[in-house]
């Protein structure tokens, strides 16, 4: 369908109008739980986020999904030139049996992913609706990514985020939005390490001595990592989860666990990732050894002059839709955007609505910030169109 000659304002003022629909999406795609480890559940969520976008006038693409993680959705405007790239992601941290539902309450939807990130998705979408009624979608070069595993560092779509953004001229990610509305510019690094101990396994009654502990080397790998978190520095080492034996009775033979790192600088990340290393081939006792493997990197998002300049551009479009704006303070979440900005391209991030309690079951959106946010995307588009 061509776009239609509608103009800005009657673009804005559909838009303003669209408030019933708006929320019906957010249910329908709270409702359908996408934990990232349920791929089923993640492609289910991309079904109904594909034709909201095709609606839009973009050309949308299926990537992966036959693995352990769901299907990522790839869109892609009929314009030439250096694009403005889209970024969002539609798994969540919840497994469906651990939270599920939606519920409104006055202005506020409560439920899992309704602010991290299925508002955002919402944001995203009607936003690019509106600017298809004004012919933006047509005349602007467009392309994206919403990717099924985020919540676990995109290992699986990562190199899909970094091919198809390549030659971007910005990139725009509609995460979690933040109190007064104020932009993302600065986003730790994270990175997730697997470490495994293996020993030997003996029965701890009839031949204790034989055995080699794996929970033991472990756990004094465990002490020293968490001795690394230096707080002056911006730098955290959290082991998260630990796993490990088969029953009281024998000496177990393999522990494992994850480490989750946040750092302010490649430099740091990699120092950091150096002394854990370090710190498991010091952690090992006579018969055991600990195997340390990356599991997922994102590089910090760093502010620069370009993408200080972009988030002053989108900041009068939030502004003139009536919303806040400024730069936000360091945050030590990661995200996709940390992926485009290590590429060189100007990205800020935090597009989404307001809300609050992300990962948690308290997890809440600002109903009445959704269409405002939408209206600010599509000003920001128009702007480039001028």
């Amino acid at each position: 369908m061509s776009p239609s000659p509608d103009t800005l304002p009657a673009a804005l003022a559909w838009l303003s109008a669209q408030r019933p629909a708006a929320e019906a999406l957010l249910r329908l795609l709270v409702e359908a739980s996408s934990h990232t480890a349920d791929p089923a559940g993640v492609a289910r969520v991309a079904g109904l986020v594909a034709p909201e976008l095709e609606a839009a006038g973009l050309a949308v693409e299926r990537l992966g999904g036959e693995g352990a993680f769901g299907p990522h959705l790839s869109l892609q405007g009929p314009a030439a030139g250096a694009p403005t790239f889209l970024v969002g992601h539609l798994d969540t941290v919840f497994p469906a049996g651990d939270f599920a539902g939606f519920r409104a309450e006055g202005d506020r939807a409560f439920g899992p992913g309704v602010f991290d990130m299925k508002g955002g998705l919402v944001v995203l979408a009607f936003g690019l609706q509106a600017a298809h009624r004004a012919g933006l979608t047509a005349r602007l070069p467009l392309r994206g990514l919403l990717v099924g595993d985020e919540e676990v560092g995109s290992p699986d779509s990562r190199p899909h985020l970094e091919r198809l953004a390549r030659g971007a001229r910005a990139a725009l990610c509609f995460e979690s939005g933040r109190a007064g509305d104020l932009l993302v510019t600065r986003r730790k690094g994270v990175a997730a390490l697997e470490v495994v101990a293996h020993g030997v396994a003996a029965h701890a009654g009839n031949e204790h001595e034989r055995g080699r502990n794996a929970i033991w080397a472990l756990a004094r790998f465990v002490d020293l990592a968490q001795r690394l978190t230096d707080p002056s520095a911006g730098a955290t080492v959290n082991v998260g989860t630990i796993r490990g034996g088969t029953s009281k009775n024998t000496v177990p033979e393999r522990a494992e666990c994850q480490v989750d790192l946040r750092f302010l600088t490649p430099a740091e990340g990699a120092r950091l990732e150096g002394a854990l290393r370090e710190a498991a081939a010091a952690a090992a006792l006579p018969g055991t050894r600990l195997e340390v493997r990356r599991t997922a990197w994102r590089d910090p998002l760093v502010r620069t002059e370009a993408s200080a300049a972009l988030a002053e551009a989108y900041g009068a479009c939030q502004r003139a839709a009536g919303l806040g704006s400024g730069e936000a303070a360091l945050m030590g979440g990661g995200s996709d955007a940390c992926t485009t900005g290590a590429l060189g391209i100007p990205s800020i991030d935090g597009l989404g609505p307001r809300g609050r309690a992300f990962h948690t079951r308290d997890e809440a959106v600002e109903l009445d910030s959704i269409l405002p946010k939408a209206a600010a995307f599509l000003r920001y588009l128009a702007s480039l169109d001028a």
